[in-house]
């Protein structure tokens, strides 16, 4: 059985490789190598799976999955700058696919410990953009 959590924050970030000068990034990455910075409005969904408990009739008690994502992400993130603010993120270029794949690390552990197992995360940057990553196969 699998179950989705969602959960909202805002953030800056800008995209530009260090090693390429100020042209190549504008010519790769447009607006979002804008030398100051620039937000989104993000929406970060976690899907777990695992098996129904039979007292419970749950898979995960939903308000603890929320918290294990509001304490190891979203306090984290929420109103910050990717590029300066989050320690997991340091020398990280902040894509959304970087950024799902460093969510994903953090939330791994503590997502197994509630008792199920991590199975995609599915980041919105904006209406149009989303990534989803399953971690490592």
């Amino acid at each position: 059985m699998y179950i989705t959590r969602r959960e909202y924050f805002n953030a800056a970030h800008k995209i530009a490789n260090p090693e390429w000068d100020e042209a190549k990034n504008q010519e790769v990455f447009g607006g979002c190598a804008n030398p100051n910075w620039h937000g989104h409005n993000y929406v970060l969904y976690v899907t777990v799976k695992g098996n129904i408990n039979k007292e419970t009739g749950f898979v995960v008690n939903l308000k603890k999955l929320s918290g294990v994502m509001r304490k190891h992400i979203i306090e984290k993130v929420d109103h910050k700058n990717f590029n300066l603010d989050v320690p997991f993120l340091k020398d990280i270029l902040p894509s959304a696919e970087n950024i799902a794949v460093a969510f994903w690390n953090e939330l791994e552990k503590p997502v197994s410990d509630l008792g199920c197992k991590l199975h995609s995360l599915r980041l919105h940057e904006t209406e149009n953009n989303y990534v989803e990553y399953f971690g490592e196969k």
